[in-house]
């Protein structure tokens, strides 16, 4: 496989996501901020594109307003921005809806996005699936990205549970999953991290 021609995409790093009912509980916010901050020096380093998103729902809204502190960037992504990097925001699950990212990516002949962000049980995963319609392909650092305890009338599942069944499921077909570190050593070395796919992950869930 060529070098990848990545480009990283930081998801809804919001302040949002560290307080409040959507507050992100696994990885704990406080393990997964700091690897979002690595990320960022990494691509900033190797000279990566970098495409920073932030959600809203509007003046009013519950969440997600864009007239709160609540809505506002991350501190350690915010004091990280640089004048070159997209800024975009989106009312959808994935970053692509409604925004001009794609269009961005194309301009940057990227073929690979890297995914950081929240969460990882919404808009990283709507994000990683819709990739393979645009033509590329995804990666996604599993301690960069974080989900919440799910409870509804179709059950409940903890936040550990929800993220380690999605990072197995995202890697058997959606995205290339790895952690922060390995993806640093990927992105200096110029290398694709490793990916699986449904016949592969599907023999080895026979074995279990």
């Amino acid at each position: 496989m060529s070098a990848p021609r990545r480009a990283l995409v930081v998801v809804d790093v919001q302040v949002q996501y560290v307080t409040g009912p959507l507050e992100i509980q696994h990885p704990p916010h406080a393990e997964s901020v700091p690897a979002v901050g690595r990320a960022l020096d990494a691509a900033a380093r190797a000279g990566l594109p970098v495409a920073v998103v932030q959600h809203t729902a509007g003046p009013g809204a519950p969440v997600f307003d864009p007239t709160t502190p609540e809505w506002q960037l991350h501190p350690e992504v915010e004091r990280r921005l640089q004048p070159g990097w997209f800024r975009t925001e989106k009312q959808f699950g994935t970053v692509f809806a409604g925004t001009e990212l794609l269009a961005w990516l194309r301009k940057h002949d990227v073929d690979t996005v890297t995914l950081v962000g929240y969460m990882a049980n919404n808009c990283v995963l709507a994000s990683a699936a819709e990739a393979e319609v645009h033509g590329l392909r995804a990666e996604v650092l599993a301690d960069a990205t974080g989900s919440i305890d799910l409870v509804n009338e179709a059950g409940s599942v903890p936040a550990r549970e929800v993220h380690a069944t999605l990072m197995s499921l995202l890697h058997s077909n959606w995205a290339a999953v790895a952690d922060t570190d390995t993806w640093v050593a990927a992105v200096a070395d110029g290398t694709a991290l490793p990916a699986s796919n449904l016949v592969v992950s599907a023999t080895g869930g026979r074995g279990t």
